[in-house]
């Protein structure tokens, strides 16, 4: 025989199978990564005690300022991102929530994307040295390029190892730095011919860049949006598509005159 329940009753008991849904949805993993600003690194100086730019065979300069590259710190492929951190990220400001595949797209093992990001590092240094050279004319001249960086990897160094080297070789061309002796940060990918890519997660490293004290943010022009979107105060965004256009807008910001393109 059965008794019949109350009505709070048989709410209590309809309800037991959605709250363990609930509780089983909050601690279950999910596909993310939540990332928050990474560390900078200015590429005209010294990286855990070593040069990130080192040149043989032309005449370097003593540069002024600084050029940070710019970086992104996301939970590992291996880690576990529940709906309760997914929910977090969402509401706060220093962290973003993102596809684990748009931040692990070579799968999830950790010795495979250490791999993948090194040689990823080393494509871009090769890239940003044949972009820097061919910039100046001076490829196939004799001049040795070598870029040092630990404990960082992807291609999102490019563009900001591009102007280093040129800055130490070159500076604005008129004995004066590209930097104009301020704090100046971006990131972006580079290409042999001096184009600029996008890489994502630009919102955070801008926040990474002003805590570092950067005043100015080259930005892939395809990535203003982002940029813009929760920029903090006091940071200068400048958009660019190539070498050329973000040297030009460096020289113009040096002197004060010619036009800086804006988001």
């Amino acid at each position: 025989m059965f008794s019949r329940l109350s009505r709070p009753q048989a709410v209590a008991v309809c309800a037991l199978p959605v709250v363990a849904l609930i509780a089983t949805a909050v601690c279950a993993p999910l596909p993310f990564a939540v990332a928050q600003p990474g560390i900078t690194a200015d590429v005209l100086g010294a990286n855990q005690g070593a040069p990130v730019i080192t040149i043989s065979g032309a005449p370097t300069r003593t540069t002024r300022g600084q050029l940070r590259m710019t970086t992104i710190e996301a939970t590992g492929p291996d880690t576990d991102v529940s709906l309760g951190d997914v929910i977090d990220g969402w509401f706060r400001s220093d962290r973003a929530v993102l596809p684990r595949d748009a931040v692990y797209p070579s799968g999830d093992d950790v010795r495979e994307i250490e791999r993948h990001n090194t040689e990823q590092m080393k494509e871009s240094q090769d890239a940003a040295t044949r972009a820097a050279l061919s910039y100046l004319d001076l490829g196939g001249k004799g001049v040795k390029v070598t870029l040092k960086l630990a404990d960082v990897g992807g291609p999102s160094a490019g563009l900001l190892f591009t102007l280093g080297i040129i800055d130490k070789l070159h500076g604005d061309g008129s004995g004066g730095d590209l930097t104009g002796g301020r704090v100046v940060a971006g990131t972006g990918t580079i290409d042999d011919a001096g184009r600029v890519g996008a890489v994502g997660g630009v919102s955070l490293k801008t926040r990474a860049a002003r805590r570092d004290g950067a005043t100015v943010f080259l930005v892939p022009k395809a990535e203003c949006a982002d940029a813009k979107a929760e920029l903090p105060g006091g940071l200068r965004l400048v958009p660019v598509t190539t070498l050329k256009g973000a040297v030009d807008a460096l020289k113009a910001l040096e002197r004060g005159k010619g036009p800086v393109p804006s988001c």
